[in-house]
């Protein structure tokens, strides 16, 4: 008989009742299945009612897998609780980014750089969504022509800051419609009819990058294996509810020919290729929300820059570019016999 697994969710916000969906419609082989978090209640989640409970060190006592949602900072679960689950024995996947760039702490896309898996020490951290999203497209032309350099601009969705920001954007339509006063909270500008160039704090690392443009270059970096891959990036939130979309510019070692990393890109797993602009077919944040697949489109070469080509990207910020990466790593790891 299969082995099953006893699994730990921690965190039932957007990521985290995801978390919960993407296990349960994959048919992941569970034998216990326990959703933590700050305060108790119960929550329904793909017809089923979960107590939801408050994590504490006992919460990982028998527990194969503990799933972190993401809650980052020094007040974040992960950091709190993490390592302590993997001292209970369980294996941590992290959806947040404390410790991504940890150099004990794999960073990993399943289809990418599942060998990243073999020397874990109990830790596993999930990319950031935005990096996700990209590299799915960019690693299989990567292995193929060498990317030297990577110019992204991403359009992100207002999921990816949580469903307070949701809740944001559904009043502010309200207000507008009734003619009221729009007013802000969690965004620090209107994002109704608006797009906000601005995404996480400045960084000190590189100046005047945001953290979310930073994560980008060295998440990328750490993933491919390759440090002197140059990467710019520009984050902006749009007034989308769901789906992060990424117009991705990138120079190879060698021409590219454009009939070729289509059949490349339609050949890789985890990736659906789009692509009839004369018949205004491409991929579309509300086609793609929901869909386990990033969708890529508009694939073209670029007039600008030599041995480089242009495309459009979109993929679920919430289940691919989170939950549902993060349980690929966990069937990744039972399929390499790592758990």
């Amino acid at each position: 008989m299969s082995r099953k697994f006893n699994v730990a969710v921690v965190g039932a916000g957007l990521v985290g009742k995801k978390m919960v969906e993407v296990l349960l419609e994959r048919n992941f082989p569970l034998m216990k299945l326990e959703v933590f978090a700050t305060r108790e209640r119960q929550e329904t989640i793909s017809g089923r009612t979960f107590r939801v409970k408050i994590a504490d060190e006992s919460s990982f006592n028998g527990m194969d897998f503990a799933f972190f949602a993401g809650t980052e900072g020094e007040k974040g679960a992960s950091r709190l609780l993490g390592w302590k689950a993997v001292e209970k024995g369980a294996v941590v996947i992290d959806n947040g980014g404390d410790f991504r760039m940890h150099p004990d702490v794999p960073l990993v896309v399943p289809e990418i750089n599942p060998y990243h898996l073999k020397n874990h020490k109990g830790f596993i951290a999930n990319p950031n969504c935005s990096t996700i999203i990209m590299l799915m497209a960019v690693a299989p032309l990567h292995q193929k022509y060498r990317a030297r350099s990577i110019i992204v601009s991403t359009y992100q969705a207002v999921s990816g800051t949580g469903s307070k920001a949701v809740d944001e954007l559904e009043t502010q339509l309200h207000q507008y419609v009734n003619k009221q006063e729009i007013t802000n909270q969690v965004y620090p500008h209107r994002i109704l009819f608006n797009v906000i160039p601005h995404i996480g704090d400045l960084s000190e690392q590189f100046s005047g990058y945001y953290s979310e443009e930073v994560k980008m270059i060295l998440e990328t970096r750490k993933i491919l294996d390759c440090q002197d891959i140059m990467i710019s990036a520009t984050c902006v939130r749009v007034p989308v509810i769901n789906c992060h979309s990424e117009s991705i510019t990138v120079c190879f070692e060698s021409e590219p020919d454009i009939e070729m990393c289509k059949e490349i890109l339609s050949c890789s797993r985890g990736v659906r290729l789009i692509d009839k602009p004369e018949e205004s077919i491409y991929p579309l944040p509300v086609d793609v929300s929901g869909k386990d697949d990033v969708y890529v489109g508009r694939i073209r070469k670029n007039t600008a820059l030599e041995n480089a080509i242009d495309m459009w990207v979109v993929g679920d910020n919430i289940k691919k570019g989170a939950a549902q990466n993060a349980v690929q790593i966990a069937e990744k790891m039972i399929e390499m016999s790592l758990v």
